[in-house]
């Protein structure tokens, strides 16, 4: 399947440059990309993207009030990529209806990846926000409150999932305890069948909420 992509920001240099990132892989399809927020809904009533990225600070309409008013929307998903990442920011954008958050200095290889798990209705936001935010929000979680997986992790299991609540990538993960990519997925798969997550952020979530990411290996 080819994921169709509407790029909306206000800087050329940006624009063009995620047009590049996102063409040179062969299941995505750049349709449009464009200049401000109103220029971005006509953009998406025309070309019904699969997938729309947005900057935050636009002219006209800003990334928030875009998504705001897609929002309830099956298509398209939304992934906020932005230079700014304040919290506030973040929970208006994910609170919004957004699939993902990203800061414009994350890798090509993140970029892309935000717009294949928004493209299938996953999520995925930069991993030093999400370490930051799901920090914060541990300390709330009553002690014995985190869910209970339905199998126990096996140790592998719990030191890819520690590495995961640190904001690691999957290759990040895979180098630091020397396994393959493939091995990493398998393992992030098994954990969130045990878990029964919707994605790495809840389970990144849960190693928060239960200890496991504060604990040593």
């Amino acid at each position: 399947m080819t994921i169709r992509v509407v790029i909306a920001d206000d800087q050329e240099m940006v624009r063009t440059g995620f047009r590049m990132i996102l063409e040179s892989q062969t299941d995505i399809e750049v349709l449009a990309d464009v200049v401000d927020g109103e220029a971005a809904l006509a953009a998406v009533e025309e070309h019904q993207p699969d997938v729309l990225l947005l900057d935050i600070r636009m002219p006209k309409l800003d990334g928030l009030e875009v998504t705001r008013r897609l929002s309830g929307r099956d298509r398209p998903r939304i992934v906020i990529v932005t230079t700014f990442d304040l919290d506030e920011y973040v929970h208006a954008a994910l609170h919004g209806g957004a699939s993902g958050f990203l800061l414009k200095d994350a890798s090509p290889a993140m970029l892309v990846e935000a717009v294949r798990a928004a493209a299938v209705g996953d999520s995925l936001v930069s991993p030093a926000i999400t370490v930051r935010l799901l920090r914060e929000l541990a300390p709330h979680t009553p002690a014995g409150q985190a869910r209970r997986p339905a199998e126990p992790l096996t140790e592998r299991e719990r030191e890819v999932v520690r590495c995961l609540a640190r904001g690691l990538t999957n290759a990040e993960i895979a180098a630091e305890l020397y396994v393959s990519l493939s091995t990493v997925k398998t393992h992030l798969a098994n954990v969130q069948a045990k878990l029964d997550a919707r994605n790495r952020v809840e389970i990144a979530a849960w190693a928060w909420e239960s200890g496991l990411a504060a604990t040593t290996a």
